[in-house]
């Protein structure tokens, strides 16, 4: 059995795999275990490790005790691992069997999944109360009814967490607390609309995305608020700064022209401040100008000098200030996660390691790991990963293997193909072709050939636009160069498929897109051909095509590469917006509904924007429609449509008027708040533009690797081999932990390919995409090092203090190993 646990399978040769017993033993099993045993002793709990103790206990009880110690350390190790990866702290970390049972059942996608469709329904049950959307009017009683059962499995939630953070940890959880208030209050406000069987001012559904910001597939949107929070004093500062300017221009603007009786915008105070403000937003200029212009063209440097100070310098200093802070979070943030992650690989680490082997991790311990932690990750891909961890050859992996975990387990494995091309097996004809057709497509001529086609495209596209205009219609006939240039497209996906294989071609992001916008048009071509008129906007996406053009420089790539990487985190922004729209959008409802109508705001300046009339010119009766009627909060989707408005800015302040003149002048207050936390959101979305096209320029200009062809895109790239003996030991290992052999078909297919191809070895690629993490660990490599270093030297001090409770404790004789354990685990911490 040496080859079993020794160096093939990193166990060791002289000893039992079976007979070692857990460094430490799982808080799970504090309150269920019993006493463990290692020969002539029995083992028993104290400071969350095993202390010997005389007794005598049978093998067969030893065995079955330590397996299941073994079994919760691996659960726990996993659970340690996956609080590291989602960021999640430790302080909720299950502590005792009960909590671990309610834990499992609230981390699972069953569970993730009920809390986003609760979360859903509470915001969609505003399109049916009142005031409702029409066509989806609700009876009281029935959005009643149904909200009520949506905060019970709100109220389940909570339970299930309380359950297992425990008392004292769930009332220190603000956030928890803050979903915990307001599942109150909705509670006791239902009950009253289901009683009184009308609905009252509810304002408090403002409240409702706590629910569904609170659920697990929301925590990029979590991130995003906490990032804007973060980011708030500084923007206060200067906040503060530019309302002191602007008062300071409103009194003198009061003072300068509320002597001229034609001006609305300065003939007081409050009007003065109302303007400058929308002033900020230009939306009011000119027009607030002229009439102080008309009188004296002087004036003009009053306006002048306010938009110099307040729009093109406090604001882009708004926007510097912001960015410097934001990019400093960002760089916190990433330093946070990096060091969270290796502090879970600390936990799980001391859970791994056993007590007779105190240094390292090995394959059956790992592989216990894997089963709990990636359950449906075949038995081939655990023995592979395992692999790629040890970087040494040791036997068993050491701590700072282990510090490579997640980097690691996102890989994909797939054998290593002995050939070059995909080709080289064919007869000697077939193979000369494919290889002329690979050398054709791999070549430069072929590339920069295909970009001088795809812009004369573009030019010609130009010039059928033109036509359009002059009364040319798709549906006259299928122009002749559309079917020229899919031809010339279509020809060239299959050589790139035949030359390079269709593997290699749909590996690869550019490859995937120019396959896709070819399909497309092809549909589009079938449109045209057969009339479809339905299916024309087909045709629209052959523009599409020219953005293959941006390949052929660098800075267009990294531009290109930080839009594809801001698309997943710009749509948790986007919902960011959203649930500030549906925030304003409910207080916008319990105040302003049915407040404006055509014909209102008569006694306003912008009584023009709402009047609906019929003019007579000569013998024809025209009707004069305003419009801006229909910018209102009569209901969710008109709200989210004006609020929409607003954000652009432009002629916002016609709104804000209307609604104020039919309402009282304290409703400006509502709509300057909407501007300054869209600005708020809108300055950090900007600025998280800047961060990451800087980042990405950064990175490129840090690490300048040659790229011979742009299409490559290789990623993160691990490579293992393995070696026949390996596999054999392996198996025998999994043939006596009781696994069955449908799930060991995945490693004996590794053998049957090795004796297929007649090898003693296989080399395995594993692959995953770069992430920004990645591009981080590159861009930050030094500061690493000094984050390690502070970490290392935070745990040391941690480890004393530790260690000196542990003497000054009434325990009289505690482990031996516990010391060793503590000063272990700082030592690995070291950087070399």
């Amino acid at each position: 059995m040496e080859s079993l646990c020794g160096q093939g399978a990193g166990f060791h040769g002289n000893q039992s795999c079976n007979d070692e017993s857990p460094i430490a033993i799982s808080s799970f099993g504090l309150q269920l275990e019993p006493d463990c045993t290692d020969g002539g002793g029995n083992y028993d709990i104290v400071n969350n490790a095993v202390i010997s103790t005389p007794g005598v206990q049978s093998n067969k009880t030893q065995n079955v005790s330590l397996k299941q110690s073994w079994e919760m350390n691996y659960q726990e190790a996993a659970i340690y691992l996956q609080e590291g990866e989602n960021n999640d702290k430790f302080f909720s970390h299950p502590r005792n069997p009960k909590a671990l049972a309610a834990y499992l059942f609230a981390h699972n996608h069953l569970f993730y999944l009920m809390e986003l469709v609760t979360g859903l329904l509470l915001l969609m049950l505003s399109l049916c109360e009142a005031p409702a959307v029409p066509s989806l009017r609700l009876d009281v009683y029935v959005h009643a009814t149904l909200e009520l059962l949506a905060l019970l499995l709100v109220g389940f939630e909570l339970c299930m967490k309380l359950r297992w953070l425990g008392f004292h940890t769930f009332i220190r959880h603000k956030r928890t607390m803050v979903k915990t208030c307001v599942l109150l209050l909705q509670f006791v406000e239902a009950i009253v609309v289901l009683i009184r069987q009308t609905s009252h001012m509810r304002v408090t559904r403002a409240l409702r995305p706590i629910f569904l910001v609170d659920c697990r597939y929301c925590g990029a949107v979590r991130r995003n608020l906490r990032q804007i929070f973060q980011s708030l004093p500084s923007f206060i500062d200067i906040l503060l700064l530019l309302l002191f300017f602007m008062v300071i221009f409103a009194i003198l603007g009061f003072c300068l022209f509320s002597t001229n009786t034609a001006d609305p915008y300065f003939n007081s105070l409050e009007n003065s401040l109302i303007s400058l403000f929308v002033l900020l937003t230009t939306a009011n200029f000119p027009d607030v100008m002229m009439p102080a212009y008309s009188k004296n063209r002087w004036s003009c440097v009053f306006f002048i000098v306010y938009l110099s100070i307040e729009l093109y310098f406090i604001m882009n200093l708004l926007l510097a200030v912001v960015f410097d802070t934001f990019n400093d979070v960002e760089k916190m943030k990433f330093k946070s996660l990096l060091l969270h992650k290796r502090s879970a690989i600390d936990h799980a680490f001391q859970l791994l390691v056993s007590r007779q082997r105190p240094m390292g991790v090995s394959l059956k311990q790992f592989d216990g790991l894997m089963r709990f932690y990636r359950p449906r990750m075949s038995v081939r891909d655990r023995f592979l990963t395992f692999k790629a961890l040890n970087t040494s050859g040791a036997p068993m992996l050491s701590l700072q293997d282990f510090y490579r975990f997640y980097e690691v387990i996102g890989l994909k494995w797939k054998p290593r193909r002995n050939r070059e091309h995909w080709f080289d097996d064919l007869p000697h004809t077939a193979f000369l072709i494919f290889k002329g057709i690979h050398l054709v497509v791999k070549s430069k001529a072929f590339q920069y050939a295909m970009y001088v086609v795809v812009a004369i495209n573009g030019v010609w596209i130009l010039v059928e636009t033109f036509r359009m205009n002059s009364g040319y219609s798709w549906s006259e006939f299928v122009p002749l160069s559309y079917i020229v240039f899919l031809t010339i497209y279509g020809v060239e996906v299959l050589l790139k498929i035949a030359g390079l294989g269709p593997l290699a071609y749909f590996s690869s992001g550019w490859n995937l897109f120019d396959f896709s916008v070819t399909v497309f048009a092809f549909l589009g071509l079938i449109a045209l051909a057969f009339n479809m008129e339905p299916f024309y906007f087909i045709v629209v996406l052959r523009p599409f095509q020219l953005l293959r053009l941006f390949k052929i420089k660098q800075r267009y790539r990294n531009v290109l590469d930080t839009m594809f990487e801001l698309f997943p985190r710009m749509a948790s922004l986007g919902l960011t917006l959203i649930i500030f729209y549906y925030s304003f959008a409910i207080v916008g409802m319990e105040f302003f509904a049915d407040v404006v109508f055509p014909n209102c705001c008569n006694t306003s300046t912008v009584a023009d924007s709402y009047r609906q009339i019929n003019k007579t010119y000569g013998n024809k009766t025209v009707l004069d429609e305003g419009y801006y009627y229909l910018n209102n909060f009569n209901d969710i989707l008109s709200s989210f449509v004006t609020l929409f408005e607003l954000t652009v800015v432009n002629n916002w302040y016609i709104t804000m008027e209307g609604v104020t003149s039919m309402t009282t002048h304290w409703s400006r207050l509502y709509f300057m708040t909407f501007y300054i936390v869209t600005m708020v959101v809108m300055t950090i979305i900007v600025a998280f533009i800047l961060d990451a096209f800087v980042f990405r320029m950064n990175y490129s200009r840090k690490n300048r690797d040659p790229v011979d062809n742009p299409e490559d895109e290789n990623g993160i790239v691990f490579e293992v081999e393995v070696r026949r003996d390996e596999v054999l030991a392996t198996l025998e290992l999994y043939k006596q932990t009781s696994l069955t052999l449908s799930s060991l078909s995945s490693l004996a297919a590794v053998l049957q390919a090795m004796d297929k191809s007649e090898q003693t070895s296989l080399v395995y690629l594993g692959r995953r995409s770069r992430t920004k993490s990645d591009l981080s660990m590159k861009m930050y490599e030094e500061e690493i090092q000094e984050w390690y270093a502070e970490y290392s030297r935070e745990c040391l001090l941690q480890g004393d203090e530790n260690l000196n409770l542990d003497q000054n404790s009434p325990v009289a004789d505690p482990a031996p190993f516990q010391e060793h354990q503590l000063n272990s685990q700082c030592e690995h911490h070291c950087i070399n």
